[in-house]
């Protein structure tokens, strides 16, 4: 396979990403307007339904992911997971009844939870080792560069608000009328092309390994999870769960989710919410493509030891900030410094090592569970803030997130291993076969 061959088949897997990124974050861009628009404004335990329907499809799309991967194959699924995120794009903004508008995001969130658990596991069964790392993570790239495209998207096509217009009037407004509605069906054209390119990649040639030995040994033809939970395996799974759920509760994708609350936190107006969401996107581009190159040099496990404590630290100073009333410039610079952190080391590193700590007989299973149970962490990370912030205020809640950091600290320096520049085989035989 020749180096630019391999680089278009990683960057196809990786429009997954993309979708993944921008359908995950364009919602917070939309909560403002949509809220109003049905009518749940006043109602936090709606809005944190609103923003975890969504997550919810993320666990049925990777709860069904592996087995689906190992039984058809990770090319159609991919080409599924396009397909569903087309459909999403386009029934989200349609809809005027709330009900059916979660059963559009539902589906969305079943593309990202398939597109999540098969993009990195498919990008590291095609990759050489000395560069699986930075290929893995160029999935982050284009999810962070899909999370800066819905934060564009969502900025370029918000209108200026009134702050003291009356909820009538701002019923009449476009943003709740129709702004909110072109933010979803923004993410159409990505979507088909992702699906159009999709053909034009090879299966795996893992799959194709696993499929020969299934039809040579018929013992071989199905891993489910009784096989996963064997006690051989029960070391990097559970460090598998521990990681994966770690990069959500870590708390950092709240600021994505949630930017309206974080930002008027801090002082500002719904206007300068929205700028200030651009320069955290740019920050979250920028640092991941330093994790591209510090992936390889630096190993997974130094990165997210410098991620875990690094984010413990920020958001004990920046919950410290909100208790003490600090608002404007200081507050916004903590925020752009955490996530800055999160995106070169947490977020792409955490899908580096699930893809490749596991063995090739088991990776789309276990690939599968780290996944739904990321999902999991996130469902919970997103429907809690609402009423976290609300009973705790916002300095109670980033306490709370530098704690996790702090605790998985100490776990990932115990029991992390190094896996940069080892073959799959030979981690394999170094995790397992000891």
């Amino acid at each position: 396979m020749s180096k630019s061959f391999l680089y278009f088949i990683c960057c196809v897997s990786a429009m997954g990403g993309l979708l993944f990124g921008y359908d995950w974050v364009v919602i917070g861009g939309a909560k403002p307007f949509y809220e109003l628009y049905f009518g749940i404004s006043d109602t936090p335990y709606m809005q944190g339904l609103a923003m975890t329907t969504a997550n919810l499809g993320c666990l049925a799309g990777a709860m069904v992911a592996g087995m689906m991967a190992d039984r058809f194959g990770r090319k159609p699924l991919l080409q599924i997971a396009a397909m569903f995120f087309t459909v999403s794009a386009i029934a989200t903004g349609c809809f005027n009844d709330f009900f059916l508008f979660n059963i559009a995001r539902f589906i969305g969130g079943v593309g990202i939870g398939v597109a999540s658990a098969l993009s990195p596991m498919y990008i590291a069964e095609v990759s050489p080792a000395e560069i699986r790392g930075r290929l893995v993570s160029l999935n982050q790239m284009t999810i962070v560069l899909g999370i800066l495209m819905a934060q564009i998207v969502n900025m370029l096509l918000a209108e200026p608000v009134d702050e003291f217009l009356s909820l009538e009037d701002q019923l009449k407004t476009w943003n709740v009328g129709q702004g909110w509605r072109w933010m979803f069906w923004a993410e159409t054209l990505p979507a088909a092309l992702f699906l159009i390119m999709s053909f034009f990649i090879p299966e795996s040639p893992v799959y194709e390994q696993i499929k020969l030995q299934s039809d040579q040994q018929s013992h071989l033809q199905r891993v489910g999870l009784k096989e996963l939970f064997d006690h051989k395996y029960s070391r990097i799974l559970t460090l598998g769960l521990v990681i994966a759920v770690f990069q959500q509760w870590c708390g950092t994708n709240v600021i994505f989710n949630y930017a309206q609350e974080i930002f008027e936190g801090a002082g500002y107006s719904v206007d300068g919410m929205f700028i200030n969401i651009v320069i955290t996107g740019i920050a979250n581009v920028v640092f991941t493509f330093v994790a591209l190159y510090t992936v390889e040099k630096w190993g997974r496990r130094t990165l997210m030891l410098i991620g875990s404590l690094g984010l413990g630290l920020i958001y004990l100073v920046l919950g410290t900030c909100y208790f003490l009333h600090v608002e404007g410039f200081v507050m916004v610079a903590l925020v752009v410094l955490g996530i800055s952190c999160y995106a070169m080391t947490l977020a792409p590193v955490t899908w580096v090592l699930l893809a490749e700590i596991f063995p090739n007989r088991i990776r789309a299973v276990a690939m599968a569970t780290c996944t739904f149970a990321l999902w999991v962490g996130c469902c919970t990370l997103t429907y809690t803030f609402p009423v976290m912030n609300a009973s705790l205020g916002s300095y109670g809640s980033f306490w709370i997130y530098a704690l996790i950091c702090l605790s998985a600290y100490v776990y990932l320096y115990r029991y992390c291993p190094e896996t940069k520049g080892v073959s799959l085989t030979e981690l394999e035989n170094k995790l397992i076969n000891k």
